[in-house]
């Protein structure tokens, strides 16, 4: 329709007065003062980080992009070199082009890496990356699939430029975790992580009431520490290198001001779906907790007969091998933990900050950053954030405090996390270093503020006994929805034939975990969306079936044991018990994922 220029210009005029009078509506909302974003502005003008920290810090991106990042160390120059990893962690994408290993510098003193440049293994050289990464007498040490490696650093120079001697070889790889993170001392030790390829040790992994295998001869190549001397090439993994067994998966490492070794570990999960009997859907939340250990010769830390329970303060007896969710047993005799954390929240990484630049109170204990938890499911996810627990000598001396969160954005869960803290490190100027395994960025935090270090203003972090909380309800949504996720719900999805509209609302129900106790959401995604841990369910590709309604539900009824692409197995109904009806409907609201219209993008 064509417009009379007489018509335009009365339009444009309404459409100019309307806006003036919208925006002298708006004014006073606008101007009105945020003293705190005001102040932090002031204090952190190039903070574009989207971190929450306590008051006197500020964060900037410091690089994007730079991979899977997962481990970090700093060299005295202020060069920071990064390790990334591929694989099934991530659902097998396509890897950083060039090499698994990263060297970031600033040249320019504006607080973001203007130099980058990457180096060692590639997907060509039949790399995979890798997760530990070190600095020792000069050299470069890192993790490569099996190996951990030395790259040596001429002089001018950020990156090797010749080849990697090994100096051990033969890691064990697969299962659960296949990583090796490690920590070298000043005498040249070098503890190395070698975590467990199974959950609790069951003769089938994360499988309904199967027993623990007993012995469990796991422990004779997993599960604990390995030390070696960082100095000497061509060693060869065995087990007379085992310095401490009984830990789960030990991803954090710290040497403090005495030369003593602590790490973490990630806590066993499943306690509830494997074991319905005994444990209640929240106790799937809340146990066991994760641990900062004292590490010690010979020291016997538990798994997989034990865990760590915050609510009796004790180790006690796991299921898998005769535990009733109550009795001690031979637990009584384990290594008890010098801290310990909410459950599932994931301990990646560990330093001890030993800078000046902090104020003096983080000089007493250890940073830690939680990856973020899955387990949790259909309970809110925790963790995604960066700790700092005080230490007295040996153990925690008081409650540990959230110190940088946000990482994740609006929603904490592995399918939805924008960026999951994953490695540490603590630069030559007092800086710390935070990585983000997701989308491959690095945080860089300083301190502004004063001696205090609002010491006053800290966030405590939750209770390791803290409640799971409410299950987490989808909000309800308009029709077209407000999300990438819109028409989802059970409600608009396609039925398959031989099912009801009612199957696929129960099915979804199911599906979250409100039903049955098998949350499919913590490794396949809040809407089916797919996580590290399990492939989507929207698609058309089917590994184990044809995607038929039939064909899904014998997929959820048998399991999978041995995933093609993925480092976890699906137990026999997700771990639960769900009866026929349930594996029905959860199979049509699966069914209807896969097949529901796409969006109309008109």
């Amino acid at each position: 329709m064509q417009l009379s220029n007489e018509f335009k210009t009365l339009l444009f005029a309404l459409v100019a007065f309307a806006a003036m009078c919208m925006g002298n509506s708006l004014a006073p909302a606008q101007n009105q003062s945020n003293p705190a974003a005001e102040a932090k502005s002031q204090a952190c003008p190039n903070d574009d980080s989207g971190l929450q920290l306590p008051a006197g810090f500020c964060a900037t991106v410091f690089a994007d992009d730079v991979g899977h990042a997962r481990h970090m160390v700093v060299a005295p120059s202020g060069v920071l070199y990064v390790n990334t990893w591929s694989g099934k962690y991530y659902g097998n994408d396509a890897p950083h082009a060039g090499g698994f290993l990263v060297a970031l510098q600033d040249k320019s003193g504006g607080g973001k890496a203007d130099v980058i440049e990457r180096f060692g293994e590639t997907v060509q050289s039949s790399g995979a990356g890798g997760t530990g990464i070190g600095l020792y007498k000069g050299s470069i040490y890192a993790e490569i699939n099996d190996r951990i490696v030395r790259y040596s650093l001429p002089a001018g120079s950020i990156v090797p430029g010749g080849s990697a001697d090994t100096i051990v070889s033969g890691l064990p790889m697969g299962g659960d975790h296949p990583m090796h993170p490690f920590v070298i001392n000043a005498e040249g030790l070098m503890y190395v992580d070698v975590a467990t390829a199974t959950n609790s040790c069951q003769l089938k992994n994360r499988t309904l009431k199967s027993p623990g295998a007993n012995p469990c001869t796991e422990l004779e190549t997993r599960g604990g520490i390995w030390r070696y001397d960082a100095n000497k090439t061509n060693q060869t993994f065995s087990t007379a290198e085992r310095f401490a067994t009984g830990i789960r998966n030990a991803e954090g490492f710290a040497i403090d001001s005495s030369g003593r070794v602590f790490v973490t570990q990630h806590g066993r999960d499943q306690l509830h779906a494997n074991w319905p009997d005994l444990y209640k859907p929240d106790e799937e939340a809340t146990l066991p907790a994760e641990e900062l250990l004292l590490l010690k010769a010979k020291g016997d830390y538990g798994w997989p007969e034990c865990y760590y329970d915050p609510f009796v303060k004790k180790r006690v007896l796991a299921p898998e091998y005769g535990g009733d969710s109550k009795t001690i047993g031979v637990c009584a005799n384990k290594i008890a933990p010098a801290a310990v954390f909410p459950a599932h929240w994931a301990p990646n990484a560990m330093v001890r900050y030993d800078q000046k630049q902090f104020p003096a109170r983080y000089r007493d204990g250890v940073f830690i950053a939680f990856h973020g938890s899955w387990n949790r499911a259909p309970y809110a996810q925790g963790g995604y954030n960066v700790v700092f627990q005080p230490l007295a000598g040996d153990r925690a001396s008081s409650q540990c405090e959230v110190f940088a969160d946000g990482f994740a954005g609006a929603v904490k869960s592995p399918a939805k996390a924008e960026h999951r803290p994953s490695g540490l490190a603590v630069g030559p100027d007092g800086s710390l270093y935070v990585s983000d395994d997701i989308r491959g960025r690095i945080y860089r935090i300083v301190y502004h503020g004063g001696p205090a270090g609002g010491a006053a203003n800290i966030t405590p972090c939750p209770s390791a006994t803290a409640p799971a909380g409410n299950p987490v309800e989808v909000a309800a949504q308009p029709p077209e929805g407000t999300h990438p996720d819109a028409g989802a719900a059970a409600s608009n999805l396609p039925i398959p034939e031989g099912a009801t509209r009612e199957m696929v609302l129960l099915g979804e129900r199911v599906y979250r975990g409100q039903v049955g106790g098998a949350a499919c959401t913590g490794c396949h995604g809040e809407s089916g969306e797919g996580t590290p841990l399990g492939p989507d369910l929207l698609g058309k590709k089917w590994l184990w079936s044809d995607g038929s309604y039939a064909g899904i539900a014998k997929t959820i009824t048998e399991g999978v044991l041995q995933p093609k692409q993925y480092r976890s197995p699906m137990p026999p109904m997700g771990g639960a018990q769900l009866t026929p009806d349930q594996i029905s409907a959860l199979s049509a609201y699966v069914w209807g994922l896969s097949h529901r219209a796409p969006p109309n993008r008109n």
